[in-house]
């Protein structure tokens, strides 16, 4: 009878260390861009997501590398589409089924759990010129019959991912009063209809830090989550924040064309911290919190009270992403470029945030401008200018962390950006003869603001093949089947 109270007491201690190792936060999932100079492994950074509590990402589009790294993790995946292949997608199903096959079918059979196809990426934004209008629909149409064909209907579903600007209310601004964009609300209503009948989500993109950028005058207390002096009033409801409106007036919209039980997945939110006056680590830190606390608590909206499955936008930075929408676009991220911390954020049950493990890095040295160099060179402009074209200065923007550094610390952060864009290979600290290799680590005077060394991608091993046993495990059996089995033995052991 000892010996059966001691196993007993060893299996509930096994519950407990494994119910403290796989806690995450239910419905919260993180985008996983790669636009980046300097990609961290994506084994380090399937790591650094489970060891957050993220079990759920979304990605950009169909890349081995990271894909490969995401077998039999456990973590669920809504696998996107870039805009480009639509037109070829909605040209015929085969094109599809091949895709199907190449990108869905081969990793699910090798422990990748694919959830969601996210076809397309805000085809819909006014500023695409309706160029993906009209082959966004087919192309849904073509991969949910390559799924089906493939026998993934039940398994994976298909949706579309939306920027918030589908819908809109009128000049009141309340949420009761929204209503799928005028141009393309016949389209809205036929895309909404095959998702729900084939019982798949509407994905909608929200982005509070946006309405701010986008307008002077929007009141910066109501895209948090703390609530407003000057809320919006619609009938008996007060709206606090603009997540909440902004997401009601889509419930709305769908209510009133006879879709009121579409479940929606939130598929982009966040707050970036640089490249803008707004975007700083004090908003975003504010914001992703307020964020997190919701679905901690399970609050929803005041149209539908339960909270919906969430992606925060994004999970590292991306230094060479676009930035035609604004110097911003690099710096979404909650980690950066290497992963490490960028702001503390509470995560429930004594968590918070932790950084990725096993980075290494380029040799401590750094290009800076020459203490005999002179500020007053002609050739110092054109100096800077040139590593700012091939290398990430959004950072030295107006209103960004290292905006206003004097001349020398401007330039010798330009030419050090250059300097760690490539490498660090001989000639790349040449500007002019104005620059020099430093091993002394140089500073600006700005807390925010460092001079960063690479990641040293020589050194990273490639995404490796899981023991298959694990899989095993993983597919078999996932968290809660593992807790579920050690009960059963325990059941055994007393009996």
């Amino acid at each position: 009878m000892e010996s059966q109270n001691s196993s007993f007491l060893w299996a509930l201690m096994i519950i407990f260390v494994l119910i403290i190792n796989i806690s995450s936060v239910q419905g919260l999932g993180v985008n996983w861009g790669t636009r980046a100079t300097h990609p961290l492994s994506p084994n380090i950074v399937v790591k650094l997501m489970k060891d957050n509590g993220f079990n759920k990402v979304k990605l950009f589009e169909a890349e081995p590398w990271v894909l490969d790294a995401l077998r039999n993790s456990g973590i669920q995946v809504m696998l996107g589409i870039p805009n480009d292949l639509l037109a070829p997608l909605a040209s015929g199903v085969s094109i599809a089924e091949n895709w199907v096959t190449k990108n869905v079918s081969s990793y699910v059979s090798r422990g990748v759990d694919i959830r969601y196809v996210a076809v397309g990426n805000e085809p819909f934004l006014t500023t695409y010129k309706n160029m993906f209008t009209n082959s966004t629909l087919p192309a849904v149409q073509n991969i949910q019959a390559a799924l089906i064909k493939a026998g993934l209907g039940r398994q994976v579903k298909v949706t579309v991912p939306l920027n918030a600007d589908v819908y809109q209310s009128d000049d009141s601004g309340v949420p009761s009063k929204g209503n799928f964009r005028t141009d393309i609300h016949d389209l809205m209503i036929n895309i909404v209809k095959f998702l729900r009948d084939n019982g798949a989500p509407l994905t909608i993109n929200i982005y509070p830090f946006l309405s701010l950028y986008a307008d002077p005058h929007f009141p910066v207390d109501f895209a948090f989550f703390e609530g407003t002096g000057k809320p919006v009033v619609d009938g008996s409801v007060s709206y606090m924040n603009v997540f909440d409106a902004n997401y009601d007036t889509l419930v709305w919209a769908l209510e009133k064309n006879g879709f009121g039980s579409v479940p929606i997945i939130v598929g982009e939110i966040g707050w970036p911290t640089d490249g803008d006056v707004n975007a700083n680590i004090q908003y975003a830190r504010k914001f992703n919190q307020g964020l997190i606390s919701r679905i901690i608590q399970g609050q929803g909206t005041p149209k539908r009270k339960t909270p919906p499955d969430v992606y925060m936008f994004g999970l590292i930075d991306e230094d060479a992403k676009s930035i035609d929408p604004g110097n911003f676009e690099r710096h979404w991220g909650i980690f950066n470029y290497d992963g490490t911390v960028k702001y503390r954020l509470d995560l429930g049950s004594n968590r918070t945030l932790v950084p990725a493990k096993g980075v290494r890095y380029l040799p401590r040295q750094w290009c800076v401008l020459a203490p005999d160099a002179s500020e007053t060179d002609p050739k110092l402009v054109d100096s800077i200018n040139y590593a700012c074209t091939y290398a990430d200065c959004t950072n030295l923007g107006y209103g960004s962390s290292c905006g206003g550094l004097d001349t020398r610390n401007n330039a010798s952060y330009a030419f050090n950006k250059y300097f760690q864009r490539f490498n660090q290979q001989q000639g790349s600290c040449n500007f002019n003869n104005l620059s020099v290799i430093t091993k002394i680590e140089p500073t600006t005077g700005k807390v925010n603001c460092r001079y960063e060394i690479m990641i040293d991608l020589g050194k990273h091993e490639k995404a490796r093949s899981p023991v298959a046993a694990a899989g095993w495990r993983s597919q078999m059996f996932g968290h809660s089947g593992v807790v579920v089995l050690l009960l059963s033995l325990i059941i055994g052991w007393v009996a």
